[in-house]
């Protein structure tokens, strides 16, 4: 994940980035530097070529990713592109909110293969509830003309699916229907970022509002006579419910198994770790001084990752059920006391989530199989 801008034409009260506990982004180059550009297509393509990697992903991110302007944007992908010709093939895509969005910038991405995430967290209610402009303008007009242009025909393939945090005060049928209805091929639904120091929004400690929220959306899109779009969240306990062995990865892990470049080279651990206190996410590595292997043997990056020495904590090590959840995201576990050593500040939220998943799917496929013999 590559930080290109580090501000946002945005101010949205749940951003980890901007909102929460890490204050970095004050310290760091506004857009990523020219003469960066280069240096950082160069590590990766070193990276790629010392491990003989098939494809390299990279993801564009901000802030908001577009501010870094056409020209810097362009000059990012077609260096990369050019880097890694020959080298690996390079899949690159950028998570935007969608406002800035015109056909300028999808001739771009048509050119280079760009695809295109945005965030949308609901109806106009819902989406301007928490992502209004800086001057508290409603964002959500421009959000949809963004949304229409990638749903025309020449721009459709790289519309890459919708991002959404989970409101529980918003009704979860129509969001989801609401989602839906801008045709995404993808939908990620996301926890608010939080921690046990700084608890999420309406949680009652004894509660499963958050389960309750994604299970009735689970119900709606399970049910529905035809797949109307992917759900990244539920396919993947879906695939551990039903595989020969549950994998030890988190199906939160989509959201959080990369690392971050941000716009001064200085390198990250994944960045909603900015949920838990100032600094969280640095690893004092910058890829000036240090390359892709250094970085992934740093301390902090392997235990970050699950390698390291007892990742989880020993209620998540005893559950039945971490298979399924994998303790949740590495910053949901924060505490000001012991650090991460703790269950996720969403765990009786991930238990329901994931069991009432596992026994609903299992149960079909049992059923199935018996009509079937």
């Amino acid at each position: 994940m590559i930080k290109v801008a580090q501000q946002c034409n945005l101010a949205c009260d749940h951003c980890y980035v901007y909102e929460l506990q890490d204050s970095s982004w004050r310290r760091k180059p506004a857009v990523i530097p020219e003469e960066s550009v280069t240096s950082l297509a160069r590590r990766i393509a070193e990276h790629a070529r010392a491990h003989a990697l098939p494809e390299v992903r990279v993801v564009l991110h901000g802030g908001e990713p577009l501010l870094a302007g056409k020209q810097r944007i362009e000059r990012i992908v077609s260096v990369l592109t050019d880097e890694l010709r020959s080298v690996a093939a390079c899949d690159i895509s950028v998570q935007s909110n969608g406002t800035l969005l015109d056909p300028d910038w999808l001739d771009l991405f048509r050119r280079y293969g760009v695809s295109v995430g945005v965030s949308l967290d609901g109806d106009r209610t819902a989406n301007d509830r928490h992502r209004r402009s800086r001057n508290g303008r409603s964002s959500y007009a421009a959000v949809l003309k963004g949304l229409e242009l990638l749903r025309q025909p020449e721009n459709r393939a790289l519309y890459s699916g919708l991002l959404c945090t989970v409101d529980v005060t918003s009704d979860p049928v129509a969001t989801y229907e609401e989602l839906i209805s801008h045709q995404p091929p993808m939908i990620d639904f996301l926890l608010p970022h939080s921690t046990w120091e700084h608890p999420p929004p309406g949680r009652d400690p004894l509660g499963t509002a958050y389960a309750d929220w994604l299970l009735a959306v689970f119900e709606r899109w399970y049910s529905a006579p035809v797949q109307e779009t992917r759900i990244r969240r539920f396919e993947e306990i879906m695939e551990r419910a039903l595989g020969d062995r549950i994998s030890s990865r988190s199906p939160e892990a989509t959201v959080s198994d990369f690392i971050v470049v941000e716009s001064d080279l200085s390198v990250e651990l994944p960045d909603n770790l900015k949920a838990a206190y100032d600094g969280a996410a640095a690893t004092g590595l910058n890829l000036l001084d240090h390359d892709f292997d250094t970085v992934a043997r740093h301390p902090r990056v392997v235990t970050a990752r699950g390698a390291g020495r007892a990742p989880l904590a020993a209620d998540c090590l005893a559950c039945p059920v971490v298979g399924l959840c994998g303790g949740g995201l590495r910053a949901h576990r924060f505490h000001p006391r012991n650090g991460f050593d703790n269950p996720s500040v969403y765990c009786a939220d991930l238990r329901l989530l994931t069991t009432h998943i596992r026994d609903r799917v299992v149960a079909d496929v049992r059923e199935w199989l018996g009509r079937a013999s």
